[in-house]
């Protein structure tokens, strides 16, 4: 669904049926932080799910202000994956080891 920003987003539910203005970031709901629209401007996951579609992948949000406390808040996000169990240090491409390249892009020979 679009988010108030623009972006499309997984996590992102809007109710406007009828009059009604319900908006909430279902990702952050889950992980017990509290979310507001200026946050979609800056948020990462759009981009992450748009370059990695792994189900395999899990991500979890922090509501941070980086660097120091005059920064906007922002959505920080770590990523787990469940097939190999462990942390992924860049979500937009993944663990490599769940989509290896094919072996067309193999270029040891």
């Amino acid at each position: 669904m679009r988010t108030p920003s623009g972006i499309d987003c997984p996590h992102f539910y809007g109710d406007y049926f009828r009059g009604r203005s319900i908006e909430e970031c279902r990702l952050l709901k889950a992980a017990g932080q509290t979310w507001s629209p200026d946050l979609c401007k800056t948020c990462p996951v759009p981009g992450i799910a748009r370059a990695n579609a792994c189900e395999h992948l899990q991500l979890k949000p922090v509501i941070g202000r980086p660097l120091s406390a005059m920064f906007m808040r922002r959505v920080q996000i770590s990523a787990y994956c469940a097939k190999t169990r462990r942390n992924v240090k860049e979500p937009h491409i993944g663990c490599g080891e769940c989509h290896p390249l094919p072996p067309i892009f193999d270029t040891s020979s």
